[in-house]
């Protein structure tokens, strides 16, 4: 080691790389190789209830240490110390520490010290690449991403920004990393964002999207940093899963199909699950785990229209109450024994498939479902003469995904689409049971605290928050309850005529489905209020809105698709007008997506306000509290109504939570037959 090495890397000398005061036990390297084989990923080990219990003591040890201002402080100054010799360096010396760095971090892991020299070193090239040098604060919360912790960061504190550390680092130690999102859009704008400093560094990024080839993924998965998204990786991974299974069994002809043409057997998508960040972790993990993801191939379709078309005319004239029981709360449907016995009548003059009992149930409770449980616009939208599925965590649409078991098909033919591809089950697997393989899991949300338990007991993340970078100036007014939804919609246009064209500030407007924001779009026009709308209709034009969203006297009435991962950026002289307001026309089944909303004002310590207007009749109150509660809340009082909805929002939260263990302990069944009979997924 050179004389000039020495000096850039005080804490490291030829014999002793890793310093004596060094309290973090080094982090071993999850890389493919040898030691873990070419596609490694962790083995689920299921344990007792007790010992899940007592591993609650383990995340109180970390949230404290971690925690703790000292330790906090006293990485910042490592940092600091080796930034201060960074300063001075030319782009060429700063190139021969990386690769030094790059040699010992390879050899020995990612010990404390090493980590925080590469943190300086990525600090300094930021600032030079990107114009932006990391806060203290994105310091803390990249060290707790290499130390696998979920850190919550107020919204606004740069979490783009704060990933490059944690993926610098394990990249450079030729650890294959995976930056994971809710959306296309994030991945893309983060990875080109990031690129200039990546590329310093000398590392490769790519782009997961949903049009992807299978050649450009495999590319991308082949980069030291992919950034992509949740349920590409996720589908990605089954391929590989099915792929593997394919060649082990001959099964040709059905891999050469999954893949699209790739010739070799030998290859998959991914290079195993070995390092995974994942930004708006809360709404991956917790939100989008009630359902598993399925890979689908088409299956039989011969007699799917007129079985749509029968069921769907045998179950518009069945009686709720009589003939089936429906569960708004549950989403769920059950024929009676009156349904049942109507059925069996029906089908013994239809004959052929309809003489299946099971057969012919199930397709009149998914008949049922599609007419009852399923509303366009707020659960999917019909473009271009297609049913997109509507993510009820983004907002966003999912033109590639579709409802199983012919659910999609009685919604396309009951909206008059045409019928496409019922599909037949290659493989599925749930969130809970993926994101656990992997070898180091991390991630970053501005909102887990409420759910810091479950992320532990299921996927072994501690929750530890991070300071922000400038205290908060938000400031959020009482709820405002009405009794009914004209009332809202009244006060919700008379609070943005004050706020906007009084005071003068953009506001933005967050509502529950695209019906509601489209809704309120039309009031608007009455009013002639000039805004502008962003639901899953406008899902192209998000970024060129969002730009728009914070200049003065701008309103922009949005789903929950402007909750997460966008920056509203404020006009000049908007902060002076006292900053976003927020205005939210209802509440979210969980208080964390509320407070994702309110999070889009009052950034990086500027000035910024929200309030709830909200109603009796939303579907929050109306699904989760008794009828006669709902009853007597127009005439109860504001201190009760407040009370009553907050009960409801917890009811939701509890039932949702229960979705999510049901489908967990599923899994878990799953997983020991599967051990049994040597299946995969």
């Amino acid at each position: 080691m050179s004389e000039q090495t020495n000096t850039l890397i005080p804490e490291t000398t030829p014999d002793r790389v890793i310093p004596e005061n060094d309290s973090v036990r080094p982090l071993e390297s999850p890389r493919p190789g040898k030691r873990l084989g070419e596609y490694p990923e962790r083995e689920i080990e299921l344990e007792s209830a007790f010992a899940n219990g007592l591993s609650h003591i383990s995340r109180l040890k970390i949230q404290q240490r971690y925690s703790r201002e000292s330790v906090r402080k006293e990485f910042i100054e490592r940092v600091n110390r080796s930034g201060d010799l960074l300063k001075e360096k030319t782009e060429p010396e700063l190139d021969m520490f990386r690769q030094q760095l790059q040699a010992q971090l390879r050899r020995l892991g990612l010990n404390e010290g090493l980590v925080a020299q590469v943190f300086a070193l990525v600090r300094e090239l930021a600032g030079r690449k990107l114009g932006k040098r990391h806060y203290d604060v994105q310091l803390i919360g990249g060290w707790y991403l290499t130390q696998g912790i979920l850190a919550e960061m107020e919204t606004g504190e740069g979490k783009t920004l704060t990933a490059t550390l944690a993926a610098s680092v394990a990249a450079l130690a030729d650890i294959p990393v995976h930056v994971i999102t809710v959306n296309d859009y994030l991945a893309t704008r983060d990875a080109e964002a990031m690129r200039p400093l990546y590329e310093a560094l000398g590392l490769t990024v790519g782009v997961v999207t949903a049009d992807a080839q299978p050649a450009e993924r495999q590319a991308a998965y082949d980069c030291n940093i992919a950034y992509c998204t949740n349920k590409q990786l996720v589908f990605d991974y089954l391929r590989d899963r099915v792929s593997t299974a394919c060649a082990e069994n001959g099964l040709s002809s059905q891999l050469k199909a999954l893949h699209q043409g790739k010739s070799d057997f030998d290859q998959t998508f991914l290079r195993g699950l070995c390092f995974g960040i994942i930004d708006e972790a809360d709404s991956i993990l917790i939100d989008e785990a009630r359902t598993p993801l399925i890979l689908s191939r088409p299956g039989d379709t011969c007699m799917q229209t007129e079985v749509c078309r029968v069921a769907l005319k045998m179950a518009g004239k069945m009686k709720s109450g009589r003939h089936y029981v429906l569960n708004q709360k549950e989403r769920m449907i059950k024929l009676s024994a009156h349904g049942k016995k109507r059925m069996q009548q029906v089908a013994e003059k239809l004959g052929g498939a309809w003489k299946g009992r099971k057969r012919r149930e199930e397709w009149l409770v998914q008949a049922l479902t599609a007419l009852h449980l399923f509303e366009q616009d707020k659960h999917y939208l019909v473009r271009n003469g297609k049913v997109e599925i509507i993510d009820a965590s983004t907002g966003r649409t999912l033109p590639d995904r579709s409802w199983e078991r012919g659910l999609h098909q009685m919604i396309e033919y009951k909206e008059g689409c045409e019928i496409s591809d019922q599909q037949e089950t290659l493989a599925r697997i749930s969130y809970q049971r993926f994101f656990r393989r992997y070898l180091h899991l991390c991630g970053m949300s501005g909102t887990a605290r409420e759910v810091a338990g479950e992320l532990w007991s299921v996927y072994r993340l501690p929750v530890v928050s991070v300071p922000t970078h400038r205290p908060s100036k938000l400031k959020r007014f009482p709820d405002q309850i009405l009794i009914d939804n004209e009332s809202k919609w009244d006060a919700v246009i008379n609070e943005i005529r004050i706020e906007m064209l009084e005071a003068k500030r953009p506001v933005l407007v967050g509502t529950g489905s695209v019906r509601a924001s489209e809704e309120l779009s039309e009031r608007l026009k009455e009013a002639n209020l000039p805004h502008q709308v962003l639901n899953a209709r406008q899902d192209n034009h998000e970024a060129e809105i969002v730009a728009k969203a914070g200049h003065e006297k701008q309103l922009t009435v949005a789903t929950n698709m402007a909750g997460r991962g966008t920056d509203i950026v404020l006009g000049k002289g908007v902060e002076h007008y006292g900053g976003l307001h927020v205005i939210a026309t209802e509440r979210y089944d969980a208080r964390r997506i509320d407070r994702q909303l309110f999070g889009r004002s009052a950034r990086q310590g500027v000035p910024g306000s929200c309030h709830a207007i909200l109603s009796i009749e939303d579907e929050l109150p109306t699904q989760y509290l008794p009828s006669w509660l709902l009853k007597i809340m127009p005439v109860s009082p504001e201190w009760l109504q407040r009370k009553c909805i907050n009960a409801a929002q917890s009811s939701a939260q509890r039932h949702h939570r229960a979705i999510r263990r049901d489908l967990q302990k599923h899994d878990e069944q799953l997983e020991d037959l599967l051990a049994f009979s040597g299946n995969s997924e």
